[in-house]
């Protein structure tokens, strides 16, 4: 695949849960395609929170990742369009959970992803943009998200012991560099779950943008009931509340992605 049709492909991960990221990876996808970016989310997370919230029932994945993984199908017949226009997903099942153990003796088993997603048929789709939701664990399937990316984001949840919860990830995103993808990078640190009247979050905030530096976005999303309540009605934030303070704060981030991704591409 060459570069011109070759779409930015980036992990979303942090190994602990309940940080923002399928919510980060469902609406900045949503906020990307809402710019006319053609995105692609790869749910690989055997929970399948981000299929779920984008509406696609449990009972409605006949194909999955599991089967882009483990069955080496073409991801022409994995992908669909969800009610987003311009957004598509890689549905998840809770096959996903065994293929670590699955995936145990398999040669190249962590570049399962990566040889998956550069085909002429994944060129043949257009998108400009893959977010890969990766399982809140630093696993075998976490790994095949980083060989296979160009760069990781991390939602950083503005509360306690954030920062020292990252030296495990950037361990692992070394290593990768090391031994399978030397072309990986961090893309950027985006603070989430952001309460502005809270000392602490904007200590956090303070400390990581001491730590961190440039690696940290300027968009920092915010607590928001909108944000919580959107993946009960199927719907990324921006569609259930255009207004809201998580909408504004994930069309931002798309905003500072693309424009990083622009200066990477010009």
């Amino acid at each position: 695949m060459s570069d011109a049709t070759a779409p930015r492909i980036i992990a979303i991960a942090n190994q602990k849960g309940g940080v923002g990221k399928t919510t980060t990876a469902i609406n900045l996808g949503a906020a990307l395609a809402e710019t006319g970016q053609k995105t692609l989310i790869i749910d690989l997370d055997p929970q399948g929170n981000a299929s779920t919230g984008l509406g696609i029932a449990a009972s409605d994945r006949e194909i999955s990742t599991y089967d882009l993984l483990i069955e080496q199908t073409s991801i022409s017949e994995v992908v669909r369009e969800t009610g987003t226009a311009g957004l598509w997903i890689a549905p998840a099942t809770t096959d996903l959970s065994s293929a670590d153990i699955e995936l145990g003796s398999t040669e190249k088993r962590s570049h399962l992803l990566h040889s998956a997603l550069r085909t002429a048929d994944m060129a043949g789709l257009g998108f400009t943009f893959v977010l890969i939701d990766c399982p809140p664990s630093l696993s075998l399937l976490t790994v095949n998200a980083m060989v296979a990316a160009h760069s990781v984001l991390v939602p950083l949840q503005s509360e306690f012991f954030a920062l020292e919860g990252l030296s495990q990830l950037m361990l692992t995103v070394r290593e990768v560099r090391q031994s399978a993808n030397p072309d990986l990078r961090i893309e950027g640190v985006v603070m989430t779950m952001f309460d502005r009247r809270n000392n602490l979050s904007r200590a956090v905030e303070v400390d990581a943008r001491e730590t961190l530096g440039e690696m940290v976005f300027d968009t920092i999303v915010p607590r928001n009931v909108r944000l919580s309540e959107a993946p009960s009605f199927a719907v990324p934030v921006m569609e259930y509340d255009e207004t809201s303070t998580g909408s504004v704060a994930y069309r931002a981030l798309a905003q500072e992605m693309v424009e990083r991704y622009e200066a990477v591409t010009t």
